[in-house]
């Protein structure tokens, strides 16, 4: 994983670099504005800025993850009927004259009820976005924390797998509506992600698991600290001491 090549700082000299990391982190995540959007892999502009796409069930709290980690209400479209996003939306990212990274919102998968042939294209349309996009530097994928990962997220881990082995694509892994369960049951959750990821994990690989409330607003300082050094590794966003974010060690 990644060496600490500073020496640790100790006391309130650490907590305050993590708080202005924190800060300028979600002011960061707050600058996400609608690029455009695609029906298809062709349609998408090609880019050298870095992309952070996420992912995730149709009911898992995608598109309300995404709106509470950009402090945005309705950037991305949450429906009340799972299964409606069937394009990718794209987001950029930094200051409005000099984008330096961009969003991507992934249409949610394994709500029953969507068409057969709409689910196999987007599952193709998917499969060719995280398999060969090259501007992918990151990956997203929410799990509803009370469920844990489901076959089809297994799925995509799988699929993904080799990309976060070799390091060119990092991994967040969020477990979401982390507020419905109590104290154990969250570490319990967490337990049990950390030993799926272990599988994924390399010397090279970048992978992490938190948990996420956006109805609680836990988790999202840590998060977008996270995308944020990913993408402005120049200026590296430092989590604080204490947070919930853990490293999934090989």
């Amino acid at each position: 994983m990644t060496e600490q090549m500073n020496p640790p700082l100790k006391g309130s000299d650490a907590a305050t670099e993590g708080n202005s990391a924190e800060k300028a982190a979600l002011a960061w995540a707050h600058t996400a504005r609608f690029l455009t959007t695609a029906s298809r892999l062709n349609e998408l502009p090609q880019t050298e800025l870095p992309e952070v796409a996420f992912v995730g069930r149709s009911n898992a709290g995608k598109s309300t993850a995404i709106n509470t980690l950009t402090q945005q209400k309705r950037l991305a479209f949450a429906s009340k009927t799972p299964g409606r996003t069937q394009h990718i939306n794209l987001f950029e990212m930094g200051p409005k004259l000099e984008a330096n990274a961009l969003l991507a919102d992934l249409p949610g998968y394994g709500y029953a009820a969507v068409a057969r042939g709409a689910k196999l294209r987007w599952q193709q349309v998917m499969a060719d976005y995280l398999e060969v996009r090259r501007s992918l530097a990151g990956v997203v994928l929410m799990v509803d924390s009370r469920l844990g990962f489901t076959d089809l997220d297994r799925q995509l881990l799988d699929f993904i797998a080799p990309r976060i082995g070799n390091g060119a694509v990092k991994l967040l892994v969020l477990l979401t509506k982390s507020d419905k369960l109590n104290r154990s049951e969250a570490q319990a959750a967490l337990a049990a992600a950390q030993q799926t990821l272990g599988e994924l994990t390399t010397e090279e690989a970048d992978v992490n698991v938190a948990l996420f409330s956006a109805l609680k607003k836990s988790g999202v300082g840590d998060a977008a600290t996270l995308l944020h050094g990913w993408v402005c590794p120049l200026t590296p966003a430092t989590p604080a001491s204490g947070t919930p974010e853990e490293h999934v060690h090989p």
